[in-house]
């Protein structure tokens, strides 16, 4: 199993062997510990996310649109965000293609990245946005 936090997965690994060391009386005060710390990352990202939607409805409102964004359209914070990660990905994709196969790989890392992002450009295109129905899966 792959931790997706690796601080956590320190935190707890250093929990159990606390446990090991100072026996079963010391339990609950570890577990305490650790959930407590579990608990303030949570609360970290969840208002993490509540301020970066926050920030994104005071830009619709700061460009003059009452409305959010529907029917697949990206709002500007989507589009940002999503070029804003892409090129910070690009940084260890260019690398490994480097290392890998030299300026092929660099090349194939690079295609990778273009197309993505123009996949992504591409659903704010209004004639496709026309022909594309919704699945079971989408509100």
């Amino acid at each position: 199993m792959e931790a997706r936090d690796p601080e956590l997965k320190k935190e707890l690994d250093a929990t159990l062997h606390a446990r090991k060391e100072l026996g079963p009386d010391y339990e609950s005060a570890l577990i305490e510990s650790f959930l407590e710390k579990v608990d303030q990352r949570l609360d970290s990202t969840v208002d993490r996310r509540v301020r970066r939607q926050l920030a994104e409805q005071q830009m619709v409102v700061a460009r003059g649109s009452t409305k959010p964004a529907q029917n697949g359209e990206s709002t500007f914070g989507e589009r940002f965000g999503f070029g804003a990660i892409s090129l910070v990905l690009a940084i260890p994709l260019s690398a490994i293609g480097v290392v890998n196969a030299d300026l092929k790989g660099l090349i194939v890392a690079w295609a990778g990245i273009v197309g993505v992002n123009a996949v992504h450009a591409a659903r704010g295109w209004p004639w496709i946005r026309q022909t594309r129905e919704k699945s079971d899966w989408e509100d």
